[in-house]
């Protein structure tokens, strides 16, 4: 059974979804493979297909992995926000402001989330050429993406993390995932919604992103 959504609803509605989470219901797993089948028809450089993706239903392995979750938050670390970074993220009263109440949120009900997908690729970009690290983000992504449109028309919230970066080795042990070979691109926390009502979030004006012929 699927939403009832035209699909610039659906692509406009997909939403980070933290606080929204049904923390009760479990998700059948035949949901999870249909996102996953449609979620496999992204494109992928040269059809290489390196894609893969982890589901964590199982209570003890969830609680695991929900630790690292836990352990790996504070050790993040990034670029610095820019004048530019603060002015977008401020630029609708409380849109910051309700992203992080929304983490607060997530972190302290991470252990209770019916399941984790952790998609990875095969190959590791560390240290690699932008060029090497474009092909292998333009693998995963565009997938990872069709699985949370997928989800968000089943009635399902996904919220993309890069939570697991800092210990990502530990968490491909825990998985039985040969690090080496395999990059765990991000930790996706599912579930189904609280209500199916999402809006359009609040951006930026057109007009500072778009650029035509030059920049």
């Amino acid at each position: 059974m699927t939403l009832d959504l035209t699909p610039d609803q659906l692509l406009s509605t997909t939403r980070a979804v933290r606080k929204r989470l049904d923390l009760t219901r479990p998700v059948p797993r035949e949901l999870i493979e249909e996102c996953v089948d449609l979620a496999v028809q992204a494109p992928t450089g040269r059809n290489r297909q390196r894609w893969h993706f982890l589901v964590v239903t199982e209570p003890e392995q969830r609680r695991a992995v929900a630790d690292i979750f836990l352990r790996a938050l504070p050790l993040a670390t990034g670029h610095p926000l820019t004048e530019r970074d603060l002015r977008r993220m401020n630029y609708h009263p409380r849109s910051t402001e309700r992203v992080f109440d929304g983490l607060r949120h997530l972190t302290e009900n991470i252990h209770r989330v019916p399941a984790f997908v952790i998609p990875g690729v095969e190959g590791r970009t560390d240290h690699a050429p932008v060029a090497v690290q474009a092909g292998a983000w333009g693998s995963i992504l565009p997938a990872v993406w069709s699985f949370m449109l997928a989800a968000r028309a089943r009635g399902l919230g996904t919220v993309w993390t890069t939570a697991q970066a800092p210990l990502e080795r530990e968490l491909a042990q825990v998985l039985g995932v040969p690090h080496e070979e395999i990059m765990l691109a991000a930790f996706i926390p599912l579930a189904f919604t609280l209500g199916t009502d999402f809006k359009p979030a609040p951006r930026i004006p057109r007009e500072e992103v778009l650029h035509w012929n030059r920049w």
